[in-house]
């Protein structure tokens, strides 16, 4: 790596790089609660001191995917602070921003917005923390991108191939092509680059003479067979790669030997996990280039909170303790004790001669007790910390080393599944945990009919994109997948046969990744969908509601309804009835139960489209016996009809009188007097109680109103 003698050089490039800022991370905290606000904003005034052209961040700007309001602000406040001014953009932008920032409402970089007004701007790609989601796949930075605050880059939304356009800067006689890459799940990203799927584009005039710098946000280290990205798989014409998403602050560049790149990690700028990798001075770089040539900067953070760690093997010390003495406990905690106050003592040599840094440093004492030794309680002696250390909660963690055993292939070893907590480094992932669960479980709880990895990625959505019809409607979508392949095949319906044409199905789709990926973001989007279309019902029928209750005047709530009183009063009852033990997001409104009035149908003009009622568990063969026709059924079987309103004739579907009155007859005698009254009319209030048929439509699937 060359160095640049004049760094203040009119040709030169001066570029302040920062990863994993996790703005909010422990915002409720009394203590901690600060901290990333803080470090923030000596990160920008830094960039201000330096006068830098721009600032390059590689993702987890937010640790949160849905910050709250108070992240939001104080993130605007300090880039309208610090961002804002007079001072003149030295660069210029080359390529075409129209495909540089496509999926921006405002396709141009923010500095060039003749309304803004920006002296340092910042160019950022997303991380796993801040990834768009949601039924517009939108993430914070989009805002921030849309108040002109930031340019967010390096986004692909496709799954079956990544073209990934450079952003081409000019500054004087130096040039740089600037690619990005947002957040990718790591096993698919991997998938991608062996398929050859993923290209870098590089310009067509004078392509060797920029300076090419790429900043990516995935798994570095190998956490598995393919969950981390090889440096190995990135084009080897990249001059430097600024790597995103590991922790550990590695800032000065290091060259892999194969593809003669240079690689930086300058990890977080807050202590997330009791790790020893966030042990690690945390800094920021500068980046000077000139040419082809670039130097590296160290910036120390010194508003980051001290961080000390320690581990303490017990059997090392058999000269100290004795697990037969029974006074053994006690001076284990005295030695931890001990420990514990050197800790103290030199985080406050250091904050001496440093007073931007927080007072109460993070402590963290592993304690290996295995060997015979007790741990004890962790809570008392947390107690004596409490004014003196940010993590008094979790000073001290015991952990034992497990002794090995002979193999059992037919026991299950859970300590393969969780060897050590997430929060002493190990990143466990929630489809792994899911597909290793099912891996070695019995046979008898396998799954078969859906594969491990459509369920992990549905219940990764659920647990930390809070989508929650995520689970709900991969397995209706998949379900209703191997039911048309059924009905293709025309399988008989008998269970070998069902059994055996099922575990074909399921092993192509585990087969064809590809076609289970988009068999997932299908998925994905019609749970989003859903969840976008409920509010809109709900906001629908909360607005109803209120009109109704503005024309009934005072009384009784049953009565005063535009109709008959009996009619009236039925209705209500029924749809009360109907609702009961269910809310308005599982449902959607009290519109999309069976148990809807006729009332409420003419009193409204407006139609909504029809959503189908989660479906009970059922097995394949259970759907293929509701195919067969019931030899009970005659055309001169009576059927009660309703009329109901023109609006609601996508939903109508016939009762037959048999089944109303076998329910009936199962019910209490007071439901069953006030449910004779509607039969005539063929209202079903009972519809939790009915069987649903998923070979039917949606339409046919519902009782009539």
């Amino acid at each position: 790596m060359s160095t640049i003698n004049s760094q203040d050089d009119e040709d030169a490039f001066k570029i302040l790089i920062a990863t994993d800022i996790h703005l909010g991370y422990l915002e409720k905290d009394p203590v901690r609660g600060n901290d990333t606000f803080v470090t923030f904003n000596e990160i920008l005034d830094h960039a201000q001191k330096n006068e830098v052209d721009f600032i390059l961040l590689g993702g987890d700007l937010f640790h949160d995917n849905k910050p709250s309001r108070k992240t939001v602000h104080s993130c605007l406040e300090s880039l309208r602070k610090y961002c804002m001014g007079d001072r003149p953009v030295q660069f210029e932008i080359l390529s075409d921003q129209a495909v540089n920032f496509h999926y921006s409402k405002f396709p141009w970089v923010n500095y060039q917005d003749r309304n803004l007004n920006i002296a340092i701007p910042i160019f950022s790609i997303h991380g796993n923390h801040d990834d768009p989601t949601g039924a517009d796949a939108l993430c914070a930075l989009d805002i921030l991108s849309c108040a002109g605050l930031l340019n967010h880059f390096g986004r692909s939304t496709s799954v079956e191939k990544i073209d990934i356009s450079p952003i081409l800067l000019r500054k004087g006689r130096t040039k740089i092509a600037l690619y990005g890459l947002g957040a990718i799940p790591d096993e698919r990203l991997y998938r991608m680059f062996v398929n050859k799927q993923v290209t870098m584009l590089r310009p067509k005039e004078d392509e060797d003479s920029w300076f090419n710098l790429f900043v990516i946000h995935q798994n570095r280290s190998k956490h598995g067979a393919t969950n981390y990205i090889p440096e190995q798989f990135l084009d080897d014409f990249i001059h430097l790669v600024v790597w995103g998403h590991e922790h550990e602050c590695k800032i000065a560049p290091s060259q892999n030997e194969q593809q003669c790149f240079f690689v930086s990690q300058p990890g977080s700028s807050v202590v997330t996990s009791l790790s020893p990798g966030e042990a690690v001075k945390k800094h920021i770089g500068l980046l000077h280039v000139k040419g082809k040539t670039m130097k590296m900067q160290k910036i120390a953070l010194e508003t980051v909170r001290t961080f000390y760690m320690e581990d303490v093997v017990l059997a090392d010390h058999q000269d100290l303790f004795n697990p037969d003495n029974p006074k053994v406990t006690q001076a284990i905690q005295a030695f931890c004790m001990e420990k514990v106050e050197s800790m103290l003592d030199n985080a406050e040599r250091e904050r001496l001669g440093n007073p931007r840094q927080p007072e109460k440093p993070l402590i963290r004492l592993r304690v290996d007790y295995a060997g015979g030794f007790e741990p004890f309680s962790v809570h008392r002696f947390s107690q004596k910390y409490m004014d003196r250390v940010a993590n008094p909660k979790d000073i001290i963690y015991f952990f034992r080393h497990r002794e090995q055993k002979e193999k059992n292939d037919n026991d299950l070893n859970f300590g393969k599944l969780v060897s050590r907590p997430a929060s002493d480094g190990m990143t466990l992932r929630v489809e792994d945990l899911v597909k290793q669960y099912f891996q070695t479980a019995e046979k008898k709880v396998q799954l078969s009919l859906l594969t491990e990895r459509g369920m992990g990625e549905a219940v990764q959505e659920f647990v930390d994109k809070e989508e929650k019809d995520a689970i709900e409607e991969l397995v209706k979508f998949q379900l209703e997948k191997t039911q048309r392949f059924l009905k293709e095949r025309r399988t008989d319906a008998e269970e070998e046969k069902i059994d055996e044409e099922v575990r074909k199905f399921r092993e192509s789709r585990k087969k064809n990744t590809e076609e289970e990926d988009e068999e997932v973001r299908e998925a994905m989007t019609r749970a989003r969908a859903l969840r976008s279309e409920d509010a809109v019902l709900i906001a629908a029928s909360s607005d109803e509601e209120l009109m109704d209750t503005g024309m009934k005047g005072t009384g009784d709530s049953d009565d005063g309804l535009p109709a008959t009183s009996s009619r009236g009063r039925g209705s209500a009852r029924g749809r009360g009835r109907g609702a009961r033990g269910q809310n308005s997001t599982a449902r959607g409104s009290s519109r999309r139960g069976r148990g809807s009035t006729s009332q409420e149908s003419a009193t409204s003009s407006r139609t909504y489209k029809p959503v189908s009622v989660p479906a009970k568990n059922m097995s394949i063969m259970d759907a293929f016996r509701s195919l067969k026709p019931d030899p009970s059924l005659n055309s001169s079987k009576s059927y009660s009809e309703d009329i109901i309103d023109d609006s609601d004739l996508e939903d109508i579907s016939i009762v037959p009188s048999f089944k109303v009155n076998q329910r009936l007859s199962t019910t209490s005698s007071l439901s069953k007097r006030r449910s004779e009254s509607q039969t005539s009319r063929g209202v079903d209030f009972e519809s939790d109680e009915d069987e649903f048929d998923p070979f039917k439509s949606t339409a046919t699937s519902r009782r009539t109103k």
